[in-house]
């Protein structure tokens, strides 16, 4: 059998400007697997290189699973148990053999179970193991189990809630299991929430996925009962109570990280609404960077978050990210050095090195309370979920004038008004100019999928009717991409989601405009002459850059 490195270069797969390198590799090391490791971590081969050397090596075919059209038949006849155990995915029936992609073919095991539940010769195929572990997800599904389980509690639906509630003790209960498949689903296709709605005859489930619902399974309205009893359990919430809307909140552990789940009940005419808002709490460890705002952008937010006090608001209706702007920003002025402390409502993230406090109104505790005690704990930093009422945002600015850098929400369209609607609320207009450093607005445009984006010309007359440049800044025609629509992405076109930024710092001139009581228009106004781009603008330079579309530019940005 051909060596690794043998095989590599008689293959085309080692592109021959590199044979120098393999060469001074093979020097340094004896051992080819060495040798092999390096050129991946010289980013000369990938990791889909190497296992498709390793596949002619042993003669067996290997396959892209990205690009490869997999039946769903041949995956549906292995369990999915069978397939997590191994690591291994079917993706082809005929002639009495299957097809089997696997990372290892040696796993005699993982063959022989396969044999054994299908009753057919199994053909192993290799594929990358990140490639296949992709696919796993989103081959090997909870639709199959949950509509079997939901089937067996339709049929043992002569129990009464009381039972429901108490078999939901016992992790391997079916009302159990179906809450877990449900909640592991939603996380694993990157849901942000779950909507579980009672219906006249159903109980339908949605995700929402990248800012748009998706309805999934729906179950029998036979086990809403036990579903909700269950969840209201799992987040510390009344089971009894059902008139009134209840909030809590959960944790599990998927993939051995443990995310946290915010919970809200609703009543409703056929039962009680729970929707689930997943707080994954991998999005706290963001930087600055990683929020895509423009260099312009970024150095108007990155100066204003530099100084040692001052106001900095993120504007933009609910879903639309400032949470995750906000957190981002602490990670970047937290240090050990300074004392940092955030009130929320509810506390979405926990983050290490940060004293935060959940409001508790019943207690007596609201924004404005926890806000004026706070400031008797030597804060350098406060970061506060979100001004809503005249007292809150007047503790708010005093603070911010008085030595804090102050971190806050606001819901308005655009960030010139944000000035308005804090004189709006009773501030002193005097006191929002010299308190407020600058104002971001926000909204969350889903981001093409880099796999099958196509590019496109728009016309002239397009451009020009929805007010976007048909020229870049050197004549050269404006180059643009569109949605198509493949298997990474669902066939959806998009994969992901990107903000859109309209970042305004509080000049001089704003500060006077303020002071005079100005309309947001004339704000607006002076805040583009000074350079601020709006989210349409922004939207449009994320376009250029291949990152969204025209269309999803115009669905989220007035």
């Amino acid at each position: 059998m051909a060596s690794m490195t043998e095989t590599l270069i008689l293959h085309g797969i080692l592109p021959l400007q590199h044979l120098d390198r393999l060469e001074r590799l093979s020097r340094n090391h004896s051992d080819e697997e060495a040798v092999v490791r390096g050129l991946v971590a010289d980013g000369v081969l990938t990791e889909a290189h190497v296992t498709r050397a390793r596949a002619i090596q042993r003669g067996l075919d290997f396959v892209e699973l990205l690009e490869y059209p997999v039946d769903r038949t041949a995956v549906s006849m292995v369990s999915s148990a069978i397939c997590r155990r191994h690591g291994v995915l079917p993706i082809g029936v005929e002639g009495g053999r299957i097809r089997l992609a696997t990372a290892d073919p040696n796993n005699v095991f993982a063959i022989d179970d396969v044999r054994a539940a299908t009753h057919l010769v199994v053909e192993p195929v290799m594929a990358e193991q990140h490639d296949l572990a992709a696919a796993m997800d989103r081959y090997l599904r909870a639709d199959d189990e949950l509509s079997d389980l939901t089937t067996t509690l339709e049929e043992e639906s002569t129990s009464s809630d009381a039972a429901l509630v108490t078999e939901s003790s016992e992790d391997d209960a079916p009302i159990v299991r179906v809450v877990n498949l449900l909640v592991s689903q939603a996380i694993q296709d990157q849901a942000s929430d779950i909507h579980i709605e009672p219906a006249e005859h159903e109980l339908r489930v949605r995700y929402r996925i990248d800012g748009v619902l998706h309805e999934m399974q729906s179950a029998p309205k036979a086990i809403q009962n036990g579903v909700i009893s269950r969840l209201k359990i799992m987040s510390d919430i009344d089971i009894a109570e059902r008139r009134k809307p209840q909030d809590g909140r959960m944790s599990v552990v998927h993939g051995g990280r443990q995310i946290d789940l915010r919970v809200a009940t609703l009543p409703t005419v056929w039962g009680e609404k729970v929707v689930m808002r997943i707080l994954d709490n991998s999005n706290t460890a963001m930087s600055i960077r990683d929020l895509n705002l423009l260099e312009r952008n970024y150095a108007v937010y990155e100066k204003a978050i530099s100084k040692p006090h001052g106001m900095i608001l993120v504007t933009g209706p609910t879903g639309s990210g400032k949470s995750t702007t906000l957190y981002s920003t602490l990670g970047a002025v937290a240090r050990p050095e300074i004392n940092v402390i955030t009130v929320e409502d509810p506390v979405e993230y926990r983050m290490d090195g940060i004293n935060q406090v959940q409001v508790n109104p019943k207690a007596g505790l609201t924004f404005a309370s926890a806000l004026r005690s706070i400031l008797r704990s030597d804060p350098d930093v406060v970061l506060l979920g979100e001004i809503r009422d005249h007292e809150t945002a007047q503790i708010a600015i005093e603070a911010s004038l008085t030595g804090h850098l102050v971190l806050s929400t606001l819901h308005t369209n655009d960030a010139p008004s944000a000035v308005v609607r804090l004189t709006e609320m009773g501030i002193e207009p005097f006191l929002v100019g010299s308190a407020l450093d600058c104002v971001v607005a926000q909204r969350l445009a889903r981001k093409l999928c880099d796999r099958c984006k196509q590019p496109a010309e728009p016309t002239v007359e397009e451009l020009d009717r929805l007010g976007f440049p048909s020229v870049g800044p050197d004549g050269s025609p404006v180059h643009l991409f569109a949605p198509v629509g493949c298997r990474q992405c669902s066939n959806t076109g998009y994969r992901g989601r990107i903000a859109l930024h309209e970042v305004m710092a509080v000049s001089e001139e704003i500060e006077r405009l303020t002071v005079e009581r100005a309309s947001s228009a004339d704000v607006a106004r002076v805040a583009k002459r000074q350079g601020m781009l709006t989210l349409r603008q922004d939207g449009f330079a994320k376009a250029l850059l291949g990152l969204t579309s025209l269309e999803e530019i115009l669905r989220v940005a007035v």
